[in-house]
């Protein structure tokens, strides 16, 4: 029989007249199907519309398709032809270098229009000049006498110490990141440069940050102003008012939100500094005289360490305060911030958990059954039984925390296999790692958690999964066992335990010899789980109700 060579390797300016287009999902087709008749079956009606082309003399190729004449003529039936329009190539490798060009002109034309960006002068603020002066400086330039009562004097200062640290917050870091950063990206934007980066995930409340923190300094200026200009000698600044309205208002309430999007914007601004276009915005933005040498995540985390300044201020303004009523009022708000503090600390950490377990539900791979041990034989037809429908639920973020993680190796009768293991606060689970290389470009860095593990993240970046080895071991049928390393070291194993999997029975049903890579590690995991057993023990002993029941004993129980 002869063969003819179809190549998928060669170019569209390579075809000539007479050249034969096939489906490629066809594959090797017998010469004895080429009959009128077979070709009007519906076999033949219902092919897949990928071509390959018929080009004779050249070389075979891996993944080149070898067809017999007879085939060839039956594949190349008028009604498996594409349309001329299908045939044009979308990405004709000869253009290769205009994209090239292109790309560099795009950046031109980027950096043309960051030079049209005008930004305003910070300094039209009235307050803007009185931010770095002292209480007894701005006393001095009003003419305005010190009062004689040293409490209140000290009170003063106290007020004058967070009016002036609002200012300076207001001006070289919300201002800062508002108009110089946020600002600049929506201007881009509107030229449609930059117009998939997401605004919210990378600066989030920005705009109701600083509204806020304006109107806060705003107001704290008015009073010292009035006092000022006040012609008596006694007249004292009415700031409670001012502290109860925006404490106890939207001030802790607008930083609470900035700070919950604060690690998945940091993280975002990672992947997004690895391309060129944003490069070009950010160094811009970063050599603006105004940002005073501040980089973008210095200026993002500044938000955080404000909210946790407010009580130390509001605090300092209580203890240099003389009458009760106000001590009262000073006090709760700041017991106000500190709660709200604490809210927030619990918020961040709910979230960094949720998002975290939301990951490992897509990195961690459940096998089903007949995948996970060769010894069960379920029939085509059975399958469908056999579902796992409680793999979910078992990462489920609701009601069990990760305690500790880690890459470990695994002895094998044969081999040597790289795992990760998951230690949750209620079962172990073993994982193997498995990794995909993906083609140079093929990543995506922005789709990966902060809150995971450099291996992990290794893992992700390279298409891989974390693969389950075993069903999870419950921590109260876990045991843990130190290895006498000279026996060990015949196996060529080092800081080697063991861990056993027990029935209600107390019968071993798995084991896992483990080589940790320092002493140092292996001391660490055993640690972590003897200390997860016992804190399991306890708490069943409170509860008196089995927790791990959802993935169901043992079959082998």
């Amino acid at each position: 029989m002869d063969l003819q060579i179809f190549s998928r390797w060669q170019n569209k300016e390579m075809y000539k007249k007479g050249d034969k287009i096939i489906p490629a999902t066809m594959g090797l087709v017998p010469s004895n199907l080429t009959s009128p008749g077979q070709r009007n079956s519906g076999f033949y009606e219902h092919r897949r519309s990928s071509v390959v082309l018929n080009l004779p003399g050249l070389e075979v190729f891996p993944g080149d398709l070898l067809v017999s004449d007879g085939a060839a003529d039956y594949l190349c039936h008028p009604l498996l032809l594409l349309n001329s329009e299908s045939k044009k190539p979308r990405w004709p490798f000869s253009k290769r270098g205009v994209q090239g060009r292109d790309k560099h002109k795009h950046m031109s034309y980027l950096e043309n229009c960051l030079s049209s960006v005008k930004i305003t002068d910070f300094r039209g603020y009235e307050f803007h000049s009185l931010k770095d002066k002292t209480w007894n400086e701005v006393m001095e330039t009003h003419q305005k006498l010190p009062t004689d009562q040293s409490d209140l004097r000290k009170q003063q200062e106290a007020v004058w110490e967070l009016f002036t640290s609002e200012c300076t917050y207001f001006l070289d870091h919300l201002l800062v990141l508002k108009m110089i950063f946020l600002n600049t990206l929506k201007y881009l934007q509107t030229y449609e440069y930059l117009l998939d980066v997401d605004l919210w995930r990378l600066f989030a409340n920005l705009e109701e940050l600083s509204q806020t923190s304006f109107g806060f300094v705003s107001s704290l200026f008015a009073i010292i102003k009035d006092y000022l200009d006040a012609s008596e000698t006694t007249a004292s600044m009415d700031f409670i008012s001012v502290l109860t309205k925006y404490f106890r208002g939207s001030l802790c309430q607008s930083h609470q939100t900035y700070c919950l999007n604060y690690s998945a914007a940091i993280f975002y601004l990672e992947s997004l500094k690895q391309r060129d276009d944003f490069g070009i915005y950010l160094k811009w933005c970063e050599q603006n005289e105004q940002c005073r040498r501040l980089r973008l995540p210095e200026l993002l985390v500044a938000p955080l360490h404000r909210l946790t300044r407010y009580p130390l201020l509001l605090k300092n303004i209580w203890k240099r305060s003389t009458d009760s009523t106000e001590k009262i009022m000073i006090y709760s708000i700041k017991e106000k911030v500190e709660k709200s503090i604490r809210d927030l600390e619990g918020k961040v950490k709910w979230l960094d958990n949720f998002q975290k377990f939301l990951y490992l539900q897509e990195i961690i791979v459940w096998p089903p059954l007949w995948d996970r041990d060769k010894r069960f034989f379920i029939p085509e037809c059975l399958k469908h039984i056999f579902k796992e429908r409680m793999a979910e639920n078992i990462l489920s973020p609701t009601n069990r925390h990760l305690l500790y993680e880690g890459k470990l190796t695994l002895a094998e009768s044969a081999r040597f296999l790289d795992v990760y293991l998951f230690l949750f606060d209620d079962f172990l689970l073993v994982t193997k790692t498995k990794r995909n290389k993906k083609k140079v470009g093929g990543s995506d860095t922005g789709v990966m958690c902060p809150l995971l593990t450099p291996e992990l993240q290794t893992v992700i970046k390279e298409g891989g999964s974390c693969t389950v080895l075993d069903q999870p071991i419950p921590l109260d049928r876990l045991a843990v066992r130190s290895l006498d390393p000279v026996p060990m070291s015949v196996f060529g194993l080092r800081n080697a335990f063991l861990i056993q999997h027990e029935n209600r029975y107390r019968q071993c049903i798995a084991a896992f010899l483990l080589q940790a890579p320092t002493e140092h590690i292996k001391k660490t995991w055993m640690t972590q789980i003897t200390a997860a057993i016992s804190c399991f023990t306890k708490s069943q002993e409170t509860k008196k109700i089995p927790l791990f029941t959802s993935p169901g004993e043992s079959s082998e129980i």
